[in-house]
């Protein structure tokens, strides 16, 4: 049938596939098992988009916006966008969601693109939204090359390839004239990659009040959802000291990087619990001014998560009482006391998660099973970590395409057929949202909240 949507029977048929499926997978790899059953509400509304011949045309017409998306796809991503150096691709997003009819977009003090697409009314409003930046430093060579029925490019799929899927959503639902019935807020943010430390995402929802629910897109697989944010602490570790000649002060000061490596080896040797998922790791490290200096200054760089904020804090709780004990050991070593390290938290990531049995969640298991697609919960570390935090329904689900290489200069990414992703994910945020005369939203209207 066109563009991709089963007959009413079939699409319940691979519902019942794609839940046993779904849940099967959990049982290895997901946070939490796929529900087994959706809601008749939700069941009622996906029949009804499913069925509507607006939506038919709507559907066919992002398929034929393809080739066109594609070309934002490339436009995007050879303009450079560095952490905490989004800027001109932003503005360049911001052109172009105004050129596709959205007049009500503008970039705030953070650096975030938003514009509104308002509703018939009284229905919810649902931020929909795809990441501006990337984990590429400034003069990274990010121009787009074709080999292979592959695009390769840096960044390519993380995450500009949803980013030109949003701006393909709003020119069809405008050139097809569809009015929803809550509203819905494109945002392209920033501050998603590295010690960008989720600050655009922390922006919108310390400004926008009466914000219902997220669906965030990333290149994540077909049928899988994230409802679990991976909460993380960063630290920067200084360690300081007198200094002084190898061979001559030797003995009378402590070194900064030996106790540095004390303290390392104090935080291999800490525990964490397998569940809920706890790691840590000293990711970077330097210091000293000589081979024969005793270092007068070194430093190091950690990174502890967590799926649960509990174990996050014993860990952290552990690590600086390592380097304490680190310090106090290298002082004791030479009877002195001048070694000191200072810790400074450089990255706070809040944690959360949307629960199974949610409209929201289930939402997207319903728009799987009718793409044909067994679902799978999962988890990481997303933009949608902050309204997770705040008890706000979010999930993360992928934009289409197959992609690999992330984070990598060999990222790349295959857009045969990546339409159909597209499809899947906006009949999703639809069912959410309601589309007037079709379906009424499953997303509830919640309460402001208050600053």
């Amino acid at each position: 049938m066109r563009s991709g949507f089963p007959s009413r029977r079939r699409a319940a048929a691979l519902l019942l596939v794609a839940l046993a499926a779904g849940d099967a997978l959990a049982q290895n790899a997901a946070v939490a098992p796929t529900p087994t059953h959706v809601r008749p509400a939700v069941d009622q509304a996906y029949t009804q988009l499913l069925a509507a011949p607006s939506m038919r045309k709507l559907l066919d017409a992002l398929k034929a916006d393809h080739e066109r998306s594609i070309d934002d796809l490339r436009l995007l991503t050879e303009i450079e966008a560095p952490p905490f150096k989004e800027q001109k691709r932003a503005e360049a997003f911001l052109a172009r969601m105004k050129a596709l009819g959205l007049t009500d977009a503008r970039i705030d003090a953070e650096g975030n693109v938003i514009g509104l697409r308002k509703g018939s009314g009284n229905g919810p409003r649902l931020l929909v939204s795809a990441h501006l930046d990337t984990v590429f430093p400034a003069g990274t060579d990010v121009r787009v090359k074709e080999r292979d029925g592959r695009l390769h490019a840096p960044g390519i799929s993380d995450d500009t390839r949803s980013l030109s899927v949003l701006l393909s959503w709003l020119k069809v639902l405008n050139d097809q004239q569809v009015q929803t019935v809550g509203d819905l807020m494109f945002v392209a943010n920033v501050g998603e990659e590295e010690l960008g430390n989720l600050r655009g995402m922390k922006a919108i929802f310390r400004d926008q009040l009466d914000i219902d629910g997220m669906v965030g897109l990333e290149p994540a697989a077909d049928g899988t959802v994230l409802v679990l944010g991976t909460a993380s602490h960063r630290y920067e570790v200084n360690f300081k000291a007198p200094g002084g000649h190898s061979f001559g002060a030797f003995g009378q000061v402590p070194s900064a990087v030996h106790g540095m490596g004390r303290a390392i080896a104090r935080i291999a040797d800490i525990e964490t619990p397998t569940f809920p998922r706890t790691t840590f790791t000293v990711g970077t490290v330097g210091g000293g001014t000589s081979v024969n200096t005793i270092a007068p200054d070194a430093r190091m760089t950690i990174d502890i998560r967590s799926d649960e904020m509990g174990p996050l804090l014993e860990t952290e709780k552990k690590v600086l009482a390592a380097i304490d004990e680190a310090v106090a050991a290298e002082n004791k070593r030479w009877n002195t006391t001048t070694l000191s390290a200072s810790a400074k938290l450089i990255g706070d990531r809040p944690g959360g998660r949307t629960p199974a049995d949610s409209v929201i969640v289930e939402a997207a298991v319903r728009s799987n099973a009718a793409f044909g697609h067994r679902t799978l919960l999962a988890g990481a570390s997303t933009d949608a970590n902050v309204p997770m935090s705040l008890g706000i329904p979010a999930i993360i689900i992928g934009s289409g395409g197959k992609t690999g290489g992330f984070h990598a200069l060999s990222e790349w990414i295959d857009v045969t057929d990546a339409w159909q992703g597209a499809q899947n994910a906006l009949v999703t945020v639809l069912g959410l949202v309601g589309v007037q005369g079709v379906s009424e939203p499953l997303l509830a209207r919640r309460p402001p909240r208050t600053r």
